[in-house]
C-alpha cells in the first residue's frame, strides 16, 4: 500500500509500554485468534456477511489500538494512563460496532426508525473508524470520510452548482453509513474479509517458512554473473517477492537490504540503486497472482474473474519490470561496470534443493487452483496448506510453533490494509447516494472534450495527487469510484470510430439508433471512411442525444468487448494509482529506499520516478490497443514490439546504448521508441523495429572500433 505495508508490516510508533513483554503477548495471540476466526469464517456458513465484516473490523481494531499510540510523539507511549485509555477506547469502538449490527433486525421492525441510543452506537463506530484510519494511515482517509458525511448532512446545500445535495437527515445518514452493500461493513469489507485476508496470510505463511531467503538466492542464480547483476537481482526479486506480497513498501524494506548494498558494492550510485528497488518493488502489486488488495477490487467492481484479470495482467506486469531491467543494464554498461565473478553465485540446483520447493510448491498449487476455477479464497486456503507440507521437505520444516507465528503475522500484516478497506466504505457509499461519481464522469468527458489521451492525463494527475496522501489501493478504489465510467465510455467511443472507418456493416439495431440521429448519413455508414469522418459522425450522434450514443454502444459493442474495455478502463486506474510511490514530492517507496541507501530522498525519488517509466506507459497501451482483451497472437504482438520499445526508450533517457550519444542520436532513439510503442500503426511499428536495429548495430560496430 502507499502508506502501509503488507508483508512485514511493523509500527514505527511500538515504543516503550507498547513493547512490554504482556502487550507483545496479547498482540500475539490476538493476532492468532483474529486469523483462525478468519478461517472459520471463510471455510464456514457461521457467520452472515454483515457479522463477517463487524468482526473482521473489530479484530483488527483491537490490535491497532495495542501498536499505534493516538499521537506520533515516542514519549506518548511510555505513559501507563494512555495505554489503558486506548484499551478502553478499543473495547468500546469493538461493542459499538457489534452491538450497531446486532440492533439490525430491530431497526427493520421499527420501519427503519433508530433509537437515540443505536445512533449514538453508530456514530462511535463511525468515529472509530475515522480515528483508527488516522493513526494507521495518516490524516487523509479520516479527512475525505468527514468531509464526505458532512456534504451529506450539511453543507452539500449550500452549492447552487451540479454539486448541489438536498441533504438527508442525520439517522438517515449515520443508517446508511452501517447498513447496505456500498456501506462501511459492505462490499469492499467483505473483499477485505475474503480475498485480501487470506491472501495475506499465504504471504505471512511463506516468508515464515523462509521463502524470501529463496527468493534473493533465485534472483543471484538467473541474474548475479551478467552485466548489472545486482541490479537485476534487486528487479528479479522484487519481481518474485511481488507476487507474494502485493506490497511497494513491503518489497522494499525486505529485498532492499539486500539488494541496495549489493548494487552500491558493484558501483552503481546510492541514490541509483535506492531509485532501482523502489521502481521494481512498485511492480510487485502488478504482478500476478496476488497484485495487491486493488485486483481484488476491481474484480468485484467489474464483476470480472479474478483469474481472468490475473491471466492477462501477466505480459504488462512483465513488460514493466523489463523496462527497469533495461535501464539497469544501460547504466552499468555507461558506467563500465563488469561482471562481477568474485562472488560464487549459487547454483541453481542447490537452491531449489534449500528452499525452492517451499516457495513454487504453493505458488504453483495457487495458479493451478485458480485456472481450475476454484475461488480464491478456497486456493489461498489450500495453498497455505502447501506452504506447511512443502516446508517438511526442506531443512526448516514448519512445527506448531511457525504456524503460529505466521498466524499472528497475517493479522498484524493486514492492520492498515483491513480498516482502510473498512474505513473507505463510508466515502464510496457518499459517492454512490449523492451521484457524485456520474457528476464527475461527466465533468471528466467534458473537460477532456473526448480526447482519451488527455482523460488519462487528467486522471494520472489526479492519482498522483490522490496518492500523496492515500494508500495505492484507497486512490485506486476513490478514482475508479469517479472516473472509471468516463473513461469506460471513452475508450468505447474510440472503438466505435475504429468500426466506423473500417466500414462494418450495420446492424438492424445499429441502423435504428442512427436513423434517430443521422439519419442523412446512414447511407455512406457501411463505408470505409476517415477516423476524422467517424468521429464527426458519433459527435452528430452525442450532440443530437447521448442517451443515443449509450445505445449505439450496446448495439455495436459485443458482450466480450465491453467487458474487456471494462477491464482496460479500470487497469488504466489501478496502474496510474501506483505512481504515487515514486513520483515526489511524497513518494514513501523511494524514501524507504533511500533510508536503506543513505541517498536524499528527493533526488532518489526522481530517480525512481525516471526508472518506473512503465507505469505511464502501459496505461497508453491499455487505451488504444487490445492488450487486455484481443486474442494471445494481438497481446504478444504487442509485447514483443513494446520490449524493442522500452529498451529504445531507456537508452534514449540514459543517453547510452553501446557507448554514450548526444543530443541528436538521444532524440533519434526517442523517435524509434515512440514508433514502436504507438499504438496498433504496424508500418510505425516496423520502420521502428528496422530502424532501432540498425542503430544498435552501428552503434556496436562503431565502439569496437573505438
Amino acid at each position: 500500500m502507499g502508506s502501509g505495508s503488507e508483508l512485514g508490516e511493523t509500527s514505527s510508533f511500538e515504543h516503550g509500554l507498547r513493547q512490554q513483554v504482556w502487550v507483545r503477548q496479547t498482540v500475539y495471540w490476538l493476532g492468532v485468534a483474529i486469523a483462525v476466526l478468519h478461517l472459520v469464517i471463510n471455510f464456514t456458513a457461521l457467520f452472515s456477511t454483515q457479522w463477517q465484516t463487524t468482526l473482521h473490523f473489530a479484530g483488527l481494531a483491537l490490535l491497532a489500538m495495542l501498536l499505534y499510540p493516538p499521537l506520533r510523539n515516542p514519549s506518548l507511549a511510555h505513559r501507563h494512563w494512555l495505554l489503558w485509555l486506548d484499551v478502553l477506547a478499543g473495547l468500546a469502538f469493538v461493542a459499538a460496532a457489534v452491538l450497531i449490527v446486532a440492533a439490525e433486525d430491530a431497526i427493520y421492525e421499527r420501519g427503519v426508525e433508530m433509537s437515540s441510543g443505536e445512533q449514538a452506537l453508530a456514530l462511535l463506530t463511525i468515529i472509530s473508524a475515522v480515528e483508527l484510519t488516522r493513526r494507521t494511515t495518516g490524516p487523509v482517509i479520516p479527512v475525505l470520510i468527514v468531509l464526505a458525511l458532512s456534504y451529506v448532512a450539511v453543507w452539500g446545500g449550500w452549492l447552487d452548482n451540479v454539486f448541489r445535495f438536498a441533504g438527508l437527515s442525520v439517522e438517515t445518514l449515520l443508517f446508511r453509513s452501517i447498513y447496505g452493500d456500498e456501506a462501511m461493513f459492505g462490499s469492499i469489507a467483505e473483499i477485505s474479509v475474503s480475498f485480501v485476508f487470506m491472501f495475506i496470510l499465504f504471504g505471512a505463511f511463506l516468508v515464515r517458512s523462509g521463502a524470501g531467503d529463496f527468493v534473493v538466492a533465485m534472483a543471484k542464480v538467473m541474474a548475479g554473473r551478467v552485466v548489472g547483476g545486482p541490479g537485476l537481482v534487486a528487479v528479479v526479486s522484487s519481481g518474485l517477492t511481488g507476487t507474494v506480497s502485493g506490497s511497494a513498501i513491503a518489497n522494499t524494506v525486505s529485498t532492499g537490504v539486500i539488494t541496495i548494498p549489493l548494487m552500491k558494492r558493484a558501483g552503481f550510485p546510492a541514490r541509483f540503486a535506492a531509485g532501482v528497488e523502489s521502481a521494481a518493488s512498485t511492480g510487485g502489486q502488478l504482478m500476478p497472482p496476488i497484485m495487491g488488495a486493488g485486483a481484488f477490487v476491481m474484480a468485484s467492481y467489474t464483476q470480472i474473474p479474478y483469474t481472468h484479470i490475473v491471466v492477462v495482467s501477466f505480459l504488462p506486469a512483465l513488460l514493466y519490470f523489463l523496462s527497469v531491467a533495461f535501464f539497469v543494464r544501460l547504466e552499468a554498461k555507461r558506467l563500465g561496470l563488469s561482471p562481477d565473478h568474485s562472488e560464487q553465485a549459487p547454483r541453481l540446483l542447490a537452491v531449489l534443493r534449500a528452499g525452492g520447493i517451499v516457495f513454487l510448491l504453493p505458488i504453483m498449487v495457487l495458479i493451478c487452483l485458480l485456472v481450475a476455477g476454484f475461488t480464491p479464497t478456497y486456493a489461498a486456503g489450500v495453498a497455505i496448506l502447501s506452504v506447511i507440507a512443502a516446508s517438511w521437505l526442506t531443512p526448516r520444516p514448519m512445527g506448531p510453533r511457525a504456524i503460529l507465528d505466521a498466524l499472528a503475522l497475517g493479522s498484524r500484516n493486514m492492520i492498515t490494509t483491513g480498516l482502510l478497506l473498512v474505513a473507505v466504505g463510508l466515502i464510496v457509499n457518499v459517492i454512490a447516494m449523492t451521484g457524485l461519481g456520474n457528476t464527475l464522469s461527466l465533468m471528466i468527458q467534458q473537460w477532456a472534450g473526448g480526447s482519451l489521451l488527455l482523460a488519462v492525463c487528467l486522471i494520472a494527475v489526479a492519482s498522483l495527487v490522490l496518492g500523496m496522501g492515500l494508500p495505492v489501493t484507497a486512490a485506486y478504489i476513490v478514482l475508479a469510484t469517479l472516473s472509471a465510467p468516463a473513461l469506460y465510455n471513452l475508450i468505447a467511443d474510440a472503438r466505435l470510430v475504429e468500426l466506423f472507418a473500417a466500414g462494418q456493416p450495420l446492424s438492424d439495431g445499429t441502423r435504428a439508433v442512427l436513423m434517430l440521429a443521422v439519419p442523412e448519413q446512414v447511407g455512406q455508414l457501411a463505408q470505409v471512411m476517415s477516423h476524422r469522418e467517424a468521429g464527426q459522425v458519433l459527435d452528430a450522434v452525442r450532440a443530437v442525444d447521448p442517451s443515443l450514443l449509450v445505445m449505439l454502444r450496446e448495439q455495436m459493442l459485443d458482450p466480450g468487448l465491453a467487458l474487456g474495455i471494462l477491464l482496460s478502463a479500470h487497469m488504466i486506474i489501478f496502474w496510474l494509482s501506483q505512481d504515487s510511490n515514486v513520483t515526489p514530492p511524497v513518494c514513501l517507496t523511494a524514501f524507504a529506499a533511500a533510508a536503506i541507501a543513505g541517498s536524499g530522498q528527493m533526488r532518489t525519488g526522481l530517480t525512481a520516478w525516471k526508472l518506473a517509466k512503465g507505469l505511464y506507459i502501459m496505461p497508453i497501451l491499455f487505451a488504444y490497443t487490445p492488450f487486455l482483451y484481443g486474442d494471445w497472437s494481438q497481446a504478444l504482438e504487442i509485447f514483443l514490439f513494446g520490449v524493442v520499445g522500452l529498451y529504445a526508450f531507456a537508452a534514449a533517457f540514459q543517453g547510452h546504448l553501446e557507448r554514450d550519444h548526444g543530443v541528436a542520436a538521444r532524440t533519434l532513439l526517442a523517435v524509434f521508441a515512440v514508433c514502436l510503442l504507438f499504438p496498433q500503426q504496424a508500418l510505425l511499428h516496423w520502420f521502428g523495429l528496422v530502424g532501432f536495429v540498425l542503430f544498435l548495430v552501428w552503434d556496436h560496430r562503431m565502439l569496437r572500433l573505438a
